[in-house]
């Protein structure tokens, strides 16, 4: 059963509002699957076994669980094949793009923050008539399923769920002699412990510099969002943001942040270069399911803290991680809810799959995964578990990703980059980075309608 925490955790959970942030997902680098659907292939019925292809990003060990899945999936369902395709989260989307235009996309297909655009453009399967057939969502958290409903359809259920954290090289604290950051820190303790330990240890910087993944949060903590989804419209100023941006120029400037040039050689969620692994940075920030990743790549001890305080708190819910998706146009789309549900409710599924998408959405596979946990997804566990405490006193509203999400992350990564290398000011990298998000925002909002 679950512990104290745990129990506040499914009932905090649900009563959260739930926002998806390009860089929640998390997902690596890795080879082809063993089990690859040809691109061109549509779903078929043959010899009364129906056919469906599924697609992922990620790296080789979330393709070795998923296929394995897949195969129970299969075990228990033999009038129902599924073939399987995965790519590296740089290409998956120029993939599935592709697909979407030729008019071969798989049956059921993974997406993240950016599946609002995906509902604007019609090419998502309404999957409302199938919950309670052959769908089944009464274990599933009520705030996700809301997240997954656009325009009155039930277009994109969630695979799992997490919550962003700062994740705490604890080593490198203990080394450096300096007290382990605890919640309730605020973002100028974070700058000054973030140069501390750059001055203290050589060879280690502070934090990686998260100015843009973090933009959503800060704007949350000061009353404001990235997308008013209600108005149609962009949810800040840029006199709402240049503040931020000029804290990480400043912190940077003070030597508590990674350089510019390792940041870029060495991105915090490449695993494979990642220095959070190599003991070469103390923070960063991170969404939860991603912790297990790492620690198992390093011998250092890693913790999850929340996020440092704004005016209105720390401005972190629970995030759908990712979502499961139909084709518009498939011709199985019983079969395909099958398979849906099966992925999110089945419970031998659940062991396999275990947290690398992020924490269950149903109450039963919670409590099922957490009695044989992991030290490290039981950290994940007792975080998540702060984070609905605190979510109970400070409720955010639901939020989603802007229209041209690509766009806006190119964008807002490219902005970073100028500031850092001195390319311009933060005065003016921030003025054109809103004159940018604008211009985004019009040309996806019309080509939506």
């Amino acid at each position: 059963m679950f512990s104290k925490k745990g129990k506040r955790w499914m009932t905090g959970l649900s009563a959260l509002t739930v926002t998806l942030l390009l860089s929640a997902c998390s997902g690596g680098s890795g080879g082809p699957a063993a089990q690859q659907a040809g691109g061109g292939e549509t779903s078929e019925t043959t010899g009364g076994q129906t056919e469906l292809r599924m697609m992922w990003w990620g790296d080789q060990k979330r393709a070795d669980t998923t296929n394995q899945a897949i195969k129970l999936f299969e075990q228990k369902n033999p009038d129902i094949k599924v073939m399987g395709e995965f790519a590296p989260s740089t290409g998956y989307f120029d993939k599935l793009n592709t697909q979407l235009a030729s008019g071969t996309a798989p049956d059921v297909f993974f997406l993240g923050g950016n599946v609002t655009d995906y509902a604007s453009k019609g090419v998502l399967l309404d999957l409302t008539p199938y919950v309670g057939n052959e769908l089944k969502l009464e274990q599933m958290d009520q705030s996700l399923v809301e997240y997954g409903t656009l325009g009155g359809k039930l277009v994109n259920v969630s695979a799992g769920a997490n919550a962003r954290g700062i994740v705490v090289n604890k080593t490198l604290f203990e080394k450096a002699g300096m007290p382990i950051p605890e919640d309730g820190w605020n973002w100028d303790d974070y700058a000054r412990i973030s140069k501390e330990l750059s001055d203290k240890l050589d060879g280690v910087a502070g934090t990686y510099n998260f100015t843009f993944d973090g933009m959503d949060i800060f704007l949350k903590q000061n009353g404001k969002q990235l997308y008013d989804m209600e108005n149609e419209a962009l949810g800040f100023e840029e006199a709402d943001i240049l503040p931020w941006y000029q804290y990480w120029d400043e912190t940077t400037q003070n030597g508590g942040v990674v350089s510019p040039e390792m940041q870029v050689s060495n991105p915090p969620n490449d695993t494979a270069k990642t220095l959070l692994i190599t003991s070469g940075v103390g923070m960063t920030l991170i969404p939860s399911n991603q912790l297990a990743a790492f620690q198992n790549l390093t011998e250092d001890e890693l913790i999850l803290v929340q996020v440092p305080r704004g005016p209105k708190g720390t401005g972190v819910v629970f995030e759908s991680s990712q979502g499961l998706s139909a084709y518009a146009k498939t011709e199985h789309p019983e079969a395909v809810a099958k398979l849906i549900d099966f992925w999110i409710n089945d419970a031998d599924a659940a062991k396999i799959l275990g947290s690398d998408r992020g924490v269950p959405v149903t109450a039963a596979n919670r409590e099922l995964l957490q009695k044989d946990a992991s030290p490290a997804d039981l950290i994940v566990y007792d975080y998540t578990s702060r984070v609905s405490e605190a979510a109970e006193k400070e409720n955010f509203v639901v939020s989603y990703n802007i229209p041209g999400g690509a766009e806006f992350t190119k964008l807002g990564e490219t902005t970073v980059q100028e500031i850092g290398f001195g390319r311009k000011s933060v005065e003016q990298a921030v003025s054109d980075f809103y004159k940018g998000a604008q211009q985004i925002f019009a040309k996806n909002k019309t080509s939506a309608q």
